[in-house]
C-alpha cells in the first residue's frame, strides 16, 4: 500500500479569530474547540493513518510555536518547511511534495489546513481510506462537505453522478444567498473544504503542466534551502519569484484528474467566533464557553476566557477575554472586528500586530506589566533550553527564580540559582540564561532603563542560529 504522508498547512494566512490582541497568532495555534490547539488536533485526527511524521508548512514567525505544539502531542521528527513570504497554497504544497519525495519515495499527500474543526474524526479517517485507491492511481481527490445550509461564505464543488469518489464537474465561487439555496435544493453541490489527497509526483506533474514558472521557482527555492535542525528554510529570493495562487486556481480547476468524495464529518473552518459557537457544546440555554465562564439568565452566547467571565442577562453575545484585550460583540456583527483592527493600525497601536506571550526556541516570555522606565516579564525556559549570550545597551535586569534551576553567565562568572534566589545583570554586561534541570525553569525578570525594546540585544553566541 502506498504510504500516507500528512501535510499540515500552518502558514498563517487564514482567518484570525483574535484580531484585537493576537493577530500574530493564527487560529491554528490556539485551543479553541478543546484542550489541544487546532494544529495539534489536526495531527491527532490523522495520526492513526500516517506512515511518518507530518510535513508542516509554516512561516518563520511561528516556527518554534509549531514545533513545540507538535512535540507536546508526541510528534518526533516533523519536517517543518519555512516560507520566507506567503505565496498561497499551491507553492506551499509543491514544497511539501518535494520534501516528501526527497528520500526517493512517492507517498500520498494528505493536505490539510490546520485550522479546521472535524467533529467526527472516525468518519474522516474512513473517508481518507476510501479515497486512497483513487489517489494512488493518479487522481487528485478533494473532500466535499455535505452542505446543511445555503452558506454564502464557502466555495462549492459540483460533483458528477454516482457514489463514493466521483468526477468534479466544476468549482464555483462563493454564491449569493439565492444561488446557494438553489444549489442546496438541487443537490450535487458540496462545500469546498480545502482538503486534498494525491500522490506527490502527480501534484508536481499537474502543477508543471499548468503553472511551470511556479514549479520552477519552488524547485529552485527547495534546492537552495538551508536546514537548521527540524527547520528547512526555503530560499527567499527563489520562493519570492513564485507566482502567488491557491491550489484550486493553479491546479484543481485546470486538471482533468480532479475527483471529489462527499463527506459528512462535522466540519467547520471556524471562520468567526459565531462559527465556533455553532460547533461547540452548548448548555440548555444555548450558551457555549471555553475557560472559566458562568452564564446567568443568558442565551445563545459564547465566551472565551482565561479569567472568570460572567454573562448576566445577555443574548447572542460573543465575549473574548485575553491578557491583551477584551472583545464584546453581537454574534451577527462579530465579523466587523476587522474595522476595529483597521482603527488600531491607523493609530499605530501595537495591539493590532503583537501579542503578549512570545514563543522562542528555548521557551517563552510573557510581558505582565510595564510603564515608563520598567517592564516585568515572566520567563519560561524548557529543560536544556539556552538563551543567547547577549548584552543590552539601554537596560539592566533583575532575575528572580520562581521554580527550577537557572544557570547564569554574567561576564566572567557562571553560577546557579534556585527557587527564591535572584541576581542582577548590569547594563552592558554579557549574560546568558540556561536551564540545566529536568523541569521547566520559571523566573521573573524586571527590566529597568531608558529603552526596553526587543531590538536592544547584541548577540555574541546563539545555538539557534539567530543574529
Amino acid at each position: 500500500m502506498t504510504p500516507l504522508q500528512p501535510v499540515l498547512l500552518s502558514g498563517g494566512s487564514g482567518t484570525r479569530l483574535w484580531p484585537l490582541s493576537r493577530e500574530a497568532y493564527p487560529k491554528q495555534f490556539l485551543a479553541l474547540a478543546g484542550r489541544n490547539t487546532m494544529l495539534q488536533d489536526t495531527w491527532l485526527r490523522v495520526a492513526p493513518l500516517a506512515a511518518r511524521a507530518p510535513i508542516v508548512v509554516a512561516n518563520e514567525e511561528h516556527r518554534f510555536l509549531a514545533g513545540e505544539q507538535l512535540r507536546q502531542v508526541g510528534v518526533d521528527g516533523a519536517a517543518i518547511l519555512l516560507e520566507p513570504v506567503g505565496r498561497n497554497t499551491a507553492p506551499a504544497i509543491a514544497a511539501a511534495a518535494l520534501e516528501a519525495m526527497a528520500a526517493g519515495d512517492d507517498p500520498l499527500l494528505l493536505v490539510l489546513p490546520s485550522d479546521h474543526v472535524v467533529r467526527d474524526a472516525d468518519a474522516f479517517r474512513d473517508a481518507v481510506r476510501e479515497a486512497m485507491p483513487a489517489a494512488a492511481e493518479g487522481a487528485l481527490v478533494t473532500f466535499g462537505i455535505v452542505a446543511d445550509a445555503p452558506e454564502t461564505g464557502f466555495g462549492y464543488i459540483q460533483a458528477g453522478p454516482g457514489d463514493g469518489v466521483r468526477d468534479v464537474l466544476r468549482f464555483v465561487e462563493k454564491p449569493d444567498a439565492a444561488t446557494a439555496q438553489a444549489w442546496l435544493d438541487a443537490g450535487g453541490y458540496y462545500w469546498n473544504s480545502g482538503m486534498f489527497l494525491f500522490r506527490a509526483s502527480r501534484y508536481l506533474d499537474e502543477l508543471g503542466r499548468f503553472r511551470p514558472a511556479m514549479l520552477d521557482a519552488v524547485r529552485a527555492a527547495y534546492a537552495a534551502a538551508t536546514r537548521d535542525g527540524d527547520f528547512t528554510r526555503l530560499d527567499a529570493a527563489a520562493f519570492s519569484a513564485a507566482p502567488s495562487d491557491s491550489i484550486d486556481y493553479a491546479v484543481m480547476e485546470a486538471t482533468d484528474r480532479a475527483k471529489v468524495l462527499p463527506v459528512d464529518i462535522g466540519w467547520s473552518d471556524v471562520g468567526s467566533w459565531s462559527a465556533l459557537w455553532a460547533v461547540s457544546e452548548r448548555d440548555a440555554d444555548g450558551n457555549a464557553g471555553h475557560g472559566d465562564v458562568i452564564a446567568v439568565d443568558s442565551r445563545n452566547s459564547y465566551a472565551h476566557s482565561r479569567r472568570l467571565v460572567a454573562l448576566v442577562g445577555v443574548d447572542d453575545l460573543v465575549v473574548v477575554e485575553t491578557p491583551d484585550a477584551v472583545l464584546v460583540a453581537h454574534k451577527d456583527s462579530v465579523q466587523k472586528v476587522k474595522d476595529v483592527v483597521a482603527r488600531l493600525k491607523a493609530g499605530d497601536r501595537s495591539h493590532a500586530v503583537l501579542h503578549r506571550e512570545v514563543h522562542r526556541p528555548w521557551g517563552s516570555y510573557d510581558s505582565i506589566d510595564q510603564d515608563e522606565g520598567f517592564q516585568v516579564k515572566r520567563i519560561k525556559v524548557k529543560p536544556g533550553g539556552r538563551l543567547s549570550l547577549q548584552s543590552h545597551a539601554h537596560r539592566a535586569e533583575h532575575w528572580i527564580v520562581v521554580r527550577g534551576t537557572a544557570r547564569v553567565t554574567r561576564d566572567n562568572d557562571v553560577f546557579e540559582l534556585h527557587a527564591n534566589q535572584s541576581t542582577y545583570i548590569p547594563l552592558g554586561a554579557k549574560h546568558r540564561l540556561e536551564n540545566p534541570g529536568a523541569e521547566v525553569l520559571e523566573l521573573i525578570e524586571v527590566q529597568s532603563g531608558d529603552y526596553l525594546g526587543e531590538d536592544d540585544i547584541v548577540r555574541y553566541e546563539d545555538v539557534y542560529g539567530r543574529t
